[in-house]
């Protein structure tokens, strides 16, 4: 993401927490989920908002007009403030409006007190459909039967997941807009941790940590990191004994894993 997104994605972020209060934090999801759509979906509103020659009060006249009386206050401000800014490309945009719908989404969920729930069942689910090929290719980007995927998510979650996940998730299978569903559910993924202001790493081991080798080793990475830092752990038995953590696009190894050491031995033991 080129500067410019980075500083409109940031007055972006900013304009939605102080849109969060006090209001229906799903609902305001839902009604960013579906401007983000109406924009996606029409070449000249991606190319109008997205126009770096074009004056910030032009694009949130624009805004106004199209949407002004049709979406709540909160909503309303927060479309002003992102549709202003200065937007590297009509992707950048997109990808914004989303990451909006799905911080709402997630503040929701955090104000009901499941935020660690939705996160580790978003995560669930993807090594579900990762580990099955066959439900791979129902949800894939390419299977264009939306009902039938969204029947698929339905089926999987109902009653079984917060309803939080099971929105993401249908997002996730419905509107990917041409990215495969594990990149968009990482992408979800990574929105929930940067809520609870936490990083979250994949930990792929032979046999499950017990509750003791975890706490140590979140102690670890949160001593390296500085930060607390949540596992998701995949259980894979061609890493014989091992252990490999991967944070961001970061994998712990070289002079990282020396200072794991103390911990290996103990998770070996």
């Amino acid at each position: 993401m080129a500067g410019s997104s980075r500083a409109a994605r940031a007055a972006a972020d900013k304009a939605l927490a102080g849109a969060l209060e006090g209001v229906d934090r799903a609902a305001l999801s839902e009604e960013l989920f579906s401007i983000g759509s109406t924009i996606e979906s029409s070449i000249g509103l991606r190319r109008a908002f997205a126009d770096p020659s074009r004056e910030g009060s032009a694009k949130r006249d624009l805004a106004e007009r199209l949407f002004g009386g049709k979406v709540s206050e909160a909503a309303n401000t927060v479309i002003g403030e992102v549709v202003a800014q200065r937007w590297s490309s009509e992707g950048d945009l997109s990808d914004a409006f989303e990451a909006l719908a799905v911080r709402a989404l997630l503040a929701s969920a955090e104000k009901a007190g499941r935020i660690d729930e939705v996160e580790n069942q978003l995560f669930r689910f993807e090594r579900i459909v990762a580990a099955d090929t066959g439900l791979r290719d129902a949800l894939s980007t390419r299977n264009s039967d939306l009902e039938g995927k969204a029947g698929v998510v339905r089926q999987l979650l109902a009653g079984k997941a917060a309803p939080e996940t099971q929105r993401l998730a249908e997002q996730a299978v419905l509107v990917p807009r041409g990215r495969r569903l594990d990149r968009v559910l990482e992408t979800y993924l990574k929105l929930a941790a940067d809520r609870r202001e936490e990083l979250t790493a994949l930990v792929t081991v032979a046999v499950a940590l017990d509750e003791r080798q975890e706490s140590r080793l979140r102690s670890a990475l949160r001593s390296i990191y500085g930060k607390p830092v949540t596992l998701q752990t995949v259980l894979d038995p061609s890493v014989v004994g091992g252990i490999r953590v991967l944070i961001g696009d970061e994998v712990v190894d070289g002079t990282v894993v020396r200072r794991l050491d103390a911990v290996r031995r103990d998770l070996a033991g």
